[in-house]
């Protein structure tokens, strides 16, 4: 074969493939006419890339498992398993993975998405929700779910909640009022047994790859969703009253709310300043730390033993209208303790009569 720049030039192109072919090609090996002559009549064509073939089979072979596209690789990985009746918290990455599977999730973050001019500061696929579209909207009763059943349960499913698929709920931990917990712990009362908050919220999402999105306030398909309402976690006023009476009470009340609001100020409407009698003051902040995730179990019960507070007791909490102390009951239910909220909280309790319904100041 002539040794013209041209035959060499095409002896180079089929070499790079000869290695993985083991078809290494000598120029004596090659016919003695004119290369380029024999591409024209197609002859070398059909070996140039008979060899291409061979030589990419063998690149694809020789690649390391690791660099398997990573949808191979999630496809391989068995959803982690969330046991609903004793779990109302996960972590983000379990979260993640019943997203994979259909479930409905929810932006609790009051009054964050409408201030975003971009309308993404959410997650794909979630569902933006307040508390307040699920309560009565008049004082004092505006701690209190709605109690028309037929319009609660109406709102509930045009943001797609379904009664057989999990919901996962996420607020703000570091700059929120607990939002995602009085959404869950509402959800729980009103008998959805598939319902969960998310600990670390938005940014913990964000950090195992969930990726943002528009706001949504209504979802794509309504869920078929009736509320049942529970009474284990929730316990009304007249009845906490008369909890608080009985001489054989094992109740603990938990104010989640400030120090200053706990001593006697009014900063959120309340008719009246102080505290319920004999509550112990617990800001649900407490039970964070600095990047708004929950702290190790042994240090939360440590510091609920602290002020007193027993596994083997009722424990009440309340707040301003049942969205701090919502929140931790969903928490304190996790961690197996018997936790109810009372959502009328201090709008509807400091509304009552005084001697009905007493405070203390400090």
């Amino acid at each position: 074969m002539e040794h013209n720049p041209q035959n060499v030039i095409l002896l180079i192109v089929l070499n790079m493939f000869a290695p993985h072919s083991n078809l290494p090609i000598q120029l004596s090996t090659l016919p003695s006419s004119s290369l380029w002559g024999w591409l024209a009549h197609g002859k070398w064509l059909v070996l140039l890339l008979s060899i291409m073939l061979i030589g990419c089979r063998g690149v694809s072979e020789q690649l390391p498992s690791s660099s398997k596209t990573e949808a191979s690789v999630t496809l391989a990985q068995p959803p982690i398993s969330v046991d609903f009746t004793t779990q109302w918290v996960i972590t983000a990455t379990e979260a993640r993975s019943l997203l994979s599977t259909g479930a409905t999730l929810l932006d609790a973050r009051e009054q964050r998405i409408p201030k975003n001019p971009l309308k993404s500061y959410s997650l794909e696929g979630a569902i933006t929700v307040t508390w307040q579209q699920f309560s009565e909207p008049q004082a004092p009763q505006r701690g209190n779910l709605l109690q028309d059943q037929a319009e609660l349960g109406k709102r509930l499913r045009a943001v797609g909640i379904d009664r057989d698929r999990p919901v996962i709920v996420f607020g703000d931990p570091s700059q929120g009022w607990g939002e995602e917990g009085r959404i869950v712990w509402m959800l729980r009362s009103l008998g959805h047994q598939q319902v969960v908050l998310v600990d670390g919220g938005y940014d913990a999402l964000q950090a195992v790859g969930l990726s943002p999105g528009k706001a949504t306030t209504v979802a794509s398909t309504p869920g078929n969703f009736i509320p049942a309402p529970q009474e284990a976690w929730q316990i009304s006023r007249d009845a906490l009253q008369e909890a608080i009476a009985s001489p054989k009470t094992n109740l603990v009340l938990v104010d989640t709310r400030e120090p200053r609001e706990f001593a006697g100020a009014t900063p959120y409407g309340e008719s009246r300043g102080g505290h319920l009698p004999g509550a112990v003051n617990l800001h649900f902040s407490q039970l964070l730390d600095e990047q708004g995730y929950l702290l190790a179990e042994e240090e939360i019960r440590d510091r609920l033993t602290a002020l007193g507070i027993t596994p083997e007791q009722t424990i009440v909490a309340y707040c301003t209208g049942g969205i701090r102390s919502g929140w931790l009951a969903a928490v304190l239910v996790d961690l197996g303790y018997d936790a109810k909220n009372y959502a009328g909280s201090m709008w509807e309790w400091s509304a009552g009569d005084a001697a009905d319904y007493p405070l203390e100041q400090l």
